[in-house]
């Protein structure tokens, strides 16, 4: 099958005009190459937004250097961008995960440019490899689709997109970007185990990436017959699918299969997904979508938290004014699960931060945002214990709550309590 010819990534970037709205493919298959290219007409351009999930590696367009000609504007904050966002020079949009592809799709959000990594094409297909998230969405809607085929993109099964939607090739043989996580702590551990108590065999999981979940995952090892849909996952998860204890045979859809919409992790999870009929990378439209998630029976979700104050609000995406990282599928994921027969939403954290801050607050800090509200909320679980606020009243979520904080603030907790409840 005949394709367009391939293009430098300079000239590829020649079809972004100022103005334009650009989306990029996230995580750990930023299109680096012409990132680079673009930012090297900095001095022609003004006022073209970057719209992405969190980007790994380099972020040029984000910095103080480039404002006049960028504007990055994500659905979440990683690390490379953090300070930029809390300095003003980037910004930050509000949205739960499953709705990034709504705003590309319905116009809420223009989207005149897409560029893509893909894997190289297989019968005329690419995949998106490690990140598909809101990619198909952008790829639909905008005047420009350049996609960068690069060889270490791994060629998943799942939404992949026809040669003939791009209107730009270029190519790119760097290696994906890839993390390593902190061993889990005692404290993790012993979250992971009490968050494994509320699983039972045959459940289907979501959950993050990172050091508790990985204790979580390790936690897991003698469970039988789990399944995973999940908007990510990581070596924690792969280390379940490889000894057998995810295998997906209880699942109501997508039976026998790994459903997930973007990675990070080490080169064996990305070897992992290429070319595995088992695993379905998919559009995060799908894997986020509430109505989806709640389809497995004994959906759990598990997720983390910055605070969370003692009438239920979880604050996941700041501290304080200061946006940390976001939204997320949180919410998506609570919502699904608590539809699913059986299904548990779990909110898993800390009793303190390293720094020996509390987390289970009296009220969450000044200008916090409330990613869970306290109507969604169902299992919280510490290091403390585990406790199931759903039906339960303000002052029953208060007694709860303190029950599991760490003892040296339960104390002040009971005082503030009592100030707010007056019993």
């Amino acid at each position: 099958m005949q394709h367009l010819p391939y293009i430098s990534a300079r000239e590829a970037v020649q079809r972004v005009r100022s103005g334009d709205h650009v989306h990029l493919s996230s995580i750990a298959s930023v299109p680096q190459i012409l990132i680079e290219a673009l930012c090297e007409r900095a001095g022609e351009l003004a006022d073209v937004h970057f719209h992405h999930f969190h980007t790994e590696g380099p972020a040029p367009y984000g910095s103080p250097e480039h404002r006049s000609a960028f504007w990055d504007q994500g659905f979440f904050v990683g690390p490379n961008l953090r300070p930029s966002v809390q300095e003003g020079v980037a910004d930050y949009i509000p949205a739960n995960l499953f709705e990034s592809q709504l705003m590309y799709r319905t116009g809420a959000l223009p989207c005149d440019v897409a560029m893509v990594q893909v894997s190289e094409p297989v019968d005329g297909r690419v995949s998106l490899g490690t990140s598909v998230d809101c990619s198909p969405a952008a790829l639909e809607v905008a005047r420009e689709r350049i996609a960068v085929v690069n060889p270490q993109v791994p060629f998943a099964y799942g939404d992949l997109i026809p040669l003939e939607r791009f209107t730009a090739l270029a190519r790119d043989e760097r290696p994906l970007i890839t993390s390593t996580y902190a061993s889990p702590s005692g404290v993790d551990m012993e979250i992971g185990r009490r968050c494994a108590e509320l699983i039972p065999d045959g459940a289907c999981l979501q959950m993050g990436i990172g050091s508790m979940p990985n204790a979580i995952c390790a936690g897991l090892k003698d469970h039988r017959h789990l399944g995973l849909h999940t908007e990510m996952f990581s070596d924690g998860a792969l280390a379940l699918i490889r000894s057998g204890v995810i295998d997906g045979s209880c699942k109501a859809i997508d039976k026998g299969k790994v459903v997930a919409s973007f990675l990070l992790g080490s080169g064996e999870v990305y070897r992992f997904i290429d070319r595995n009929p088992a695993v379905q990378m998919r559009d995060i439209a799908y894997t986020n979508d509430p109505r989806a998630i709640a389809l497995n029976p004994g959906m759990v979700s598990i997720n983390s938290a910055i605070e969370i104050d003692l009438t239920g609000q979880v604050c996941a995406d700041s501290i304080g004014t200061r946006i940390y990282s976001g939204t997320g599928g949180q919410l998506d994921f609570v919502r699904g699960a608590k539809l699913s027969p059986g299904g548990k939403a779990i909110i898993a954290l800390a009793s303190r931060t390293a720094k020996g801050h509390p987390k289970i607050v009296p009220m969450l800090q000044s200008g916090a945002g409330v990613v869970t509200p306290r109507a969604d909320i169902q299992w919280v679980v510490t290091e403390y214990g585990a406790v199931n606020l759903y039906g339960k009243s303000l002052q029953e979520r208060a007694r709860l709550l303190i029950s599991i904080a760490h003892p040296e603030d339960r104390e002040a907790l009971e005082r503030a309590a009592f100030q707010r409840f007056h019993r």
